[in-house]
C-alpha cells in the first residue's frame, strides 16, 4: 500500500522521519529487542550530554504559539525516560515497544497509528487549530491540541483532514490493537539537532526492527522537509 504524507509544519527546522510496516504481527517480540532495551535502560539512568541537547531541542521544536512543551504537555520520549529511569518503562506489544525503544534511544518522540483503523493512506501535519482535541485513552480524557504539531488523516473526498497523533499524546482512535498489521510511525526531528542524514539512518534502523515484528513484513520510509509531500 502506498501512502501520501504531507508537510504543512510551519518551521523550517521541522523534519519528519516516516516509516511504514506491514504484515506486523503485534504480538511477536523482536528478536534482541528485550536485550537491546535492558542494555538501553541502564544507560538512561543519566542523559549524556549530547541527548540533553536534542531533549532541549525537541522542546523548542514545540514551541508554537501557546503551546508550552512543559509539564503533562511535554514530548512523549520525556515521558518514556522518567519512567526508564523510575524502572517503569511500559511494555505494551512488539510493535509499540519498538517504537518506544527508537524514541528513548534517540530522545525525539515518536508517533505510530495503525493503517487501517485510520480508514486512509492520506495523512497531514500541521500545527492544531483552536478547539481541535482528541480522546488519547480508555478514560476519555482529551488532550487540546491548539498549536501543538498534529498528524491528521486526510479524507480523500473532500481533502478535510483530522488529527490523530501528536508528539506528545497519540489518539485513542488510531492506536494498535491485537489486530493490527499495518502501521505508520514518525519521528519529530529538530533539524538544529539533529541532520538529516542521521534521521535517514534512524529511519532504516526503525524499519529494520519492525521488519522483525512478523514472518514476511514490507517496510519502507523517508524523510520529509518542511512543505514537502511524499510517498512511501
Amino acid at each position: 500500500m502506498i501512502v501520501q504524507i504531507e508537510h504543512k509544519i510551519p518551521r523550517n527546522d521541522a523534519l519528519l522521519g516516516l516509516v511504514r510496516a506491514e504484515g506486523v504481527a503485534v504480538t511477536l517480540e523482536p528478536e534482541g529487542l528485550s536485550q537491546a532495551l535492558q542494555q538501553l535502560l541502564s544507560e538512561r539512568k543519566q542523559l549524556p550530554p549530547e541527548l540533553e541537547t536534542r531533549r532541549q531541542a525537541v522542546r523548542h521544536l514545540l514551541r508554537n504559539g501557546r503551546y508550552k512543551p512543559t509539564g503533562r504537555a511535554k514530548p512523549a520520549s520525556e515521558y518514556l525516560l522518567r519512567e526508564a529511569q523510575a524502572g517503569r518503562f511500559p511494555r505494551i506489544n512488539g510493535v509499540v515497544d519498538v517504537a518506544n525503544y527508537m524514541s528513548l534511544l534517540h530522545m525525539l518522540p515518536v508517533s505510530l497509528w495503525d493503517l487501517d483503523r485510520a480508514g486512509t493512506t492520506h495523512f497531514r501535519f500541521r500545527l492544531g487549530a483552536d478547539g481541535e482535541a482528541y480522546v488519547f485513552n480508555t478514560a476519555g480524557q482529551q488532550i487540546e491540541l491548539a498549536d501543538l504539531i498534529v498528524g491528521c488523516r486526510v479524507d480523500p473526498a473532500t481533502g478535510t483532514d483530522d488529527p490523530i497523533v501528536n508528539p506528545v499524546k497519540d489518539s485513542l482512535a488510531t492506536k494498535t490493537d491485537d489486530t493490527t498489521s499495518r502501521v505508520v510511525a514518525c519521528i519529530y526531528t529538530p533539524a538544529a539537532a539533529v541532520s538529516r542524514e542521521t534521521l535517514e539512518a534512524i529511519c532504516q534502523s526503525f524499519a529494520d526492527w519492525l521488519a522483525r515484528c512478523g514472518m514476511h513484513v514490507e517496510t519502507a520510509w523517508t524523510v520529509l522537509q518542511p512543505e514537502q509531500t511524499s510517498t512511501l
